[in-house]
This record gives structure tokens, C-alpha cells and sequence, in this order.
């Protein structure tokens, strides 16, 4: 019998809290910008007391997320390719963003999640606001949470608007578009697509700052409403990116309908995010997202591909199918009319 792996899985916030801290901090970035620092240059740089610091920095050598040269006061430590590609600010893929938030958000609220199976109750803001689960987290960190769902989900939103056949649909609506940066990829991908992002009326603003940003004001536009009571635009294809597991079975029923009863015939639902393999024993991010839903919603959990057959298939659609995405562990579950 051997206690490593309960030892490592038990107490894992340590690490998970090192390479938090460290993103939330910005040293990957500011080794990105020198390329390599020693202990006192991390400290100056970064405004911190200093006690710890060599301990910390090779805790995460040891982690695999930086690299050092030399030993003692002279040894210099740099980022590995991987952290230099995805945690440093500058770098156009950065997933720092949504580590950011899980820091000062999820973090803490994790901390509770046996009042939560025991309960059934979200853990988050709507604990202390009483409000409906994105309303609330929105009141609180629009910009923050807009932006860490961004950063999570670009890469697979890339992988997405590259592999789907869009040559068939001419418009696209991405209910729940946040930043609309789903949008704003497959315009610029397919340049014949109109799309709409759309949202609730706290995120129009960044939506719109994405849309300007990239110059697409002319094919990408940002809408508010509500996706459950108000009209819904006209379109081809509609996806969902992280929408459809934030709610519970009957809300993810309606959308679904909603979808069904807005596509024309021959159009397309996408919903984009982790979906759990059929036995529920091997994909553990989809596990733990699904854990993470008990905190962050109101009855929302993650699925696998034959829970979403059924739901479609309930809901009128003629077939569907399962496109697992190049190098992120997202998928699409598509559901044709």
C-alpha cells in the first residue's frame, strides 16, 4: 500500500495555490519580459518581502513551471515553454486570466463545497446576494469573470470556428457571447458569416469593446436579453460556449427547445464545453467542472454526449454528433434540424 497519490490529491491546494499565486502575481509575465531574474530581482520586481521567496520559486521548479540556471543567491530562473505561452499578459494565449479569477473568486468559495453537497446551494455570490446566478457574479466582477471566460475558452472557440463546415449557414447567433469573442473568431475565419453575440445587458459593453477592437462592427453585432423569455434572432447556426451546463435540467431542456423553434430547417445547435464520457469515469475535468457548477449555479451540472442526444432528440432535432476539438478538452455536441 502506498499513500503518495492520496497524499498529492489531498493536500493539491498547495500546489494549485503556488501556481495561483504566482500567475496572480505576474511572474510569469515578468520573466517573460526579462527572460531571467534571480530571487532579489523577482523580489524587487515584484514588491514582495522576501522570506519564502526562494522557497516558492523552486516549489514551482520543482512543479515543472519554470526552469533555473545555477544554485544560490546567483541562479537565475526563467519560464518553460509552456508557462512563457500561456501565462504571460503579453502573450496573445493566455490563460492567466481565468486563473486570476479562480484565485480570487473560486478559491475561496471552494472552500465550502460540503455545504454545498449538503445543501444543494450555490457556494458563490448568489449566496450573498439571493440573485440569479450570472446577475449576481456580474454585479460583483463583470469585467473580471468576462475575461477569465475568455481566456479559458479561446482556444477551443479557435479550434471550433476551424473545424465546423460553415460554408452551408450564412449567420450565426452565440447565446450567452459574453465578450463575444466566439463571434468575432468566426467572422474572422468565414468573412461570409453575420454574427450576433448576445447577453445580458451587463456585458453589452464589453462585447462591443471585442467587436471594435478586431474592426468587425459591420458582420458582428451585441444583443441583450434574456435567452429564456425574449425573442431570439433569426439564425443559421446557434452555439452555446459554457452556457448550457451553468443551469439545471429543466432550463437546459428550454434552451435546447428554444434553439430547436429559432433554427430554420437544416440549421445547426453547438454547444461547446467539456462533456463527460459515457461510463462518468475518465474524463475528470468534466467531473470537476461539474463539482464546480454545485458552487458557481443553481442546479447546473455537466453531462455526457448521450444525455444531450436524448435532450435534443426530445426536443425535435434529427440527428446529432459528437466533434471532440484539437488541442483543448472541450468538444462540440451538435444537434441538427
Amino acid at each position: 500500500m502506498d499513500a503518495s497519490r492520496i497524499m498529492q490529491v489531498g493536500l493539491g491546494f498547495w500546489a494549485s495555490k503556488t501556481l495561483l499565486a504566482a500567475t496572480k502575481l505576474g511572474l510569469f509575465t515578468h520573466l517573460g519580459q526579462n527572460s531571467a531574474l534571480t530571487v532579489e530581482q523577482v523580489r524587487q520586481r515584484l514588491g514582495l518581502h522576501g522570506y519564502g521567496l526562494r522557497d516558492f520559486l523552486d516549489a514551482l521548479l520543482s512543479l515543472g513551471f519554470l526552469e533555473r540556471e545555477g544554485t544560490g543567491d546567483a541562479a537565475t530562473y526563467r519560464n518553460t515553454p509552456e508557462t512563457a505561452f500561456f501565462l504571460d499578459k503579453s502573450q496573445p494565449n493566455y490563460l492567466g486570466a481565468f486563473f486570476e479569477m479562480a484565485n480570487d473568486r473560486e478559491y475561496r468559495f471552494w472552500a465550502d463545497l460540503e455545504e454545498g453537497l449538503r445543501t444543494g446551494k450555490p457556494q458563490n455570490e448568489i449566496k450573498e446576494t439571493g440573485m440569479e446566478s450570472f446577475a449576481a457574479i456580474y454585479q460583483k466582477s463583470v469585467r473580471e469573470f468576462t475575461e477569465a471566460m475568455t481566456s479559458i475558452q479561446v482556444g477551443g472557440f479557435r479550434a471550433f470556428v476551424s473545424m465546423f463546415d460553415f460554408s452551408h449557414y450564412g449567420t450565426l447567433l452565440d447565446l450567452g457571447g459574453s465578450g463575444a469573442i466566439l463571434s468575432v473568431l468566426a467572422a474572422k475565419t468565414h468573412p461570409h458569416l453575420r454574427c450576433v453575440s448576445y447577453d445580458m445587458p451587463a456585458v453589452g459593453f464589453l462585447a462591443q469593446e471585442t467587436i471594435d477592437k478586431h474592426g468587425l462592427r459591420d458582420r458582428v453585432f451585441s444583443q441583450s436579453g434574456n435567452f429564456f423569455t425574449d425573442s431570439l434572432p433569426a439564425a443559421d447556426v446557434i452555439t452555446m460556449g459554457n452556457i448550457l451546463h451553468s443551469f439545471d435540467l429543466q432550463k437546459k431542456k428550454l434552451l435546447i427547445r428554444r434553439a430547436y423553434e429559432t433554427l430554420p430547417s437544416g440549421g445547426a445547435l453547438c454547444i461547446i464545453e467539456l462533456i463527460m464520457d459515457s461510463e462518468r469515469r475518465h474524463n475528470t475535468f468534466a467531473l470537476l467542472m461539474s463539482l464546480n457548477m454545485i458552487i458557481e449555479s443553481d442546479g447546473g451540472f455537466n453531462y455526457t454526449m448521450e444525455d444531450f442526444e436524448g435532450w435534443a432528440t426530445e426536443a425535435g432535432f434529427s440527428r446529432t454528433e459528437l466533434m471532440p476539438l484539437e488541442g483543448v478538452p472541450t468538444s462540440v455536441a451538435i444537434a441538427y434540424k
